[in-house]
């Protein structure tokens, strides 16, 4: 049994933000069933772009959806040309009106950190099945960083965390979020 898109991602959700609390806030949307996935077959920067700004129209008009994952499943593999597309995607987003409501997290299954060696397994607090931007709710996000007892401290916890387990560890994670099969 192959897992689509969808379901890879959402098994990546329930198993790594939320199961290793990556994101201390997501495990609300995930039992609220309130976060919109997406699986685009688009393979260009302006059909993402394109997509994404009409998702956070969606997001706009239903509250429903507190948080929307834009996964793409066909483009975007090479880092580098998704750090573009991410690049301009946050353009758009200002040039769109959408800066203030909407911002932009991202992840994909290369992911290395600017100032990061591609061995660090600290990667993986962004790896992800598929590349993924992520469109946040910024008044939500606000409101949950105002009641969390350290949000600065968040990113170098989930650093810690993925050092200590290191990359043998999530790369199994990952690949069984993928396949639904332990290795």
């Amino acid at each position: 049994m192959t897992l689509s898109p969808i379901e890879q991602t959402k098994s990546w959700v329930s198993q790594v933000i939320v199961g290793y609390n990556f994101c201390p806030f997501a495990k609300k949307e995930v039992v609220n069933n309130t976060i919109e996935y997406v699986d685009s077959q688009t393979e260009s920067h302006e059909d993402a772009v394109i997509e994404m700004l009409s998702l956070i129209q969606q997001m706009r008009e239903n509250d429903e959806i507190e948080t929307c994952l834009h996964i793409f499943s066909k483009g975007f593999q090479n880092f580098d040309d998704f750090l573009d597309l991410v690049d301009l995607a946050n353009a758009m987003l200002v040039s769109s009106g959408y800066e203030g409501f909407i911002q932009i997290a991202n992840f994909h299954p290369d992911y290395v950190f600017a100032d990061s060696d591609e061995s660090d397994a600290a990667n993986y607090t962004n790896r992800a099945p598929y590349p993924t931007l992520h469109l946040i709710r910024e008044a939500s996000m606000a409101r949950v960083l105002d009641i969390h007892p350290d949000p600065e401290g968040i990113p170098e916890t989930n650093i810690k965390l993925a050092r200590e387990k290191g990359i043998s560890f999530w790369q199994q994670l990952l690949n069984h979020c993928q396949t639904g099969k332990k290795d």
